[in-house]
């Protein structure tokens, strides 16, 4: 098979309609994504949209919010619509398998994005961030952010995302490296900034003297950092978060968040939709495993300023 640009093909239009309306990019993209409120779901959905519209698709951005049942009933609307392929961002490792199946057994192409389900062979490919690398990453940081002794909390994301116990082993695998670095708490906030700032408080009543707290996510951190303002202890505190999201840019800019790791979800957006597209012409994606690592980036002080686009690091 081949592929062409657009401009080629209008122009071959003209000598062989017949070859060019069975190359042309048509149809439904359906898109499903988490919880457009939070700024990284918000872009992963619009990236994935206008990279559908550039290459010829109709496209539209459905959310779940982390409910399968939900999922289940968009997964539903997505066949009855003839969808040509679906970009999911799953809502739950284990729970989610079964609307991945049903699309398959539709005929329609599944690409999962940003969160992995429990079982190979469905899905045409599983693009997500190196959550361990990213971990790791941000956890080294975060020791020479506070130093090598004292107490500190953890705030863990939605347990039925894999995401969140990835990042939480990456963590653990850099701090028990320092053996006087102490976790006194870990509080499950679902990946939510009302429910960081909820389970920071209470975390401070039980540990006044923390030096710092790793967040799963950046929502939670700029919860917590929202707790340790009202409580005065945010100069004490040091924090560290994970995502890339603007406010956490700017929380970075402001000295008020050590750092934030940056997914790349502008890009594995963009390319899932380019590996959808692919696999509709072509009948396979261009990519040599359906599980495909994206690495993530620290976002400091050294950097922040290179932060112009949402989740996009200006080289």
């Amino acid at each position: 098979m081949f592929t062409m640009t657009r401009r080629a093909l209008l122009a071959a239009a003209a000598s062989l309609p017949l070859m060019a309306a069975a190359a042309q990019a048509e149809g439904l993209i359906t898109i499903i994504v988490n919880d457009p409120a939070n700024p990284y779901w918000f872009t992963e959905g619009e990236v994935a949209k206008k990279t559908a519209e550039e290459l010829g698709y109709t496209a539209n951005v459905a959310a779940h919010r982390g409910d399968t049942n939900t999922e289940s009933t968009l997964v539903d609307t997505a066949i009855t619509n003839k969808s040509v392929a679906l970009i999911l961002d799953p809502a739950n490792a284990d729970g989610s398998v079964g609307a991945v199946q049903k699309a398959v057994d539709a005929g329609i192409p599944v690409i999962l994005i940003n969160a992995e389900i429990n079982q190979e062979g469905l899905a045409k490919a599983q693009l997500v961030s190196n959550n361990a690398q990213g971990a790791a990453l941000g956890a080294q940081a975060w020791v020479e952010a506070v130093g090598d002794a004292g107490n500190y909390v953890e705030l863990f994301g939605a347990p039925s995302d894999n995401n969140a116990q990835t990042r939480s082993n990456g963590f653990e695998t850099v701090l028990t490296q320092y053996p006087d670095l102490v976790k006194v708490g870990q509080e499950v906030a679902n990946w939510d900034r009302t429910q960081g700032y909820q389970k920071m408080q209470s975390l401070l009543q039980a540990n006044p003297d923390i030096i710092g707290v790793i967040s799963g996510n950046d929502e939670m951190a700029l919860g917590a950092i929202a707790a340790l303002k009202e409580a005065g202890k945010l100069d004490q505190v040091k924090v560290g978060g994970f995502d890339g999201s603007p406010d956490a840019v700017a929380a970075v800019k402001a000295g008020e968040m050590q750092y934030t790791v940056l997914q790349p979800v502008a890009v594995f957006a963009e390319e899932a939709v380019r590996q959808a597209d692919n696999f509709i012409k072509n009948g396979t994606t261009g990519a040599d495993t359906e599980k495909q690592l994206f690495d993530c980036i620290l976002i400091n002080a050294d950097n922040v300023d290179q932060m112009t686009e949402p989740f996009t690091l200006s080289q």
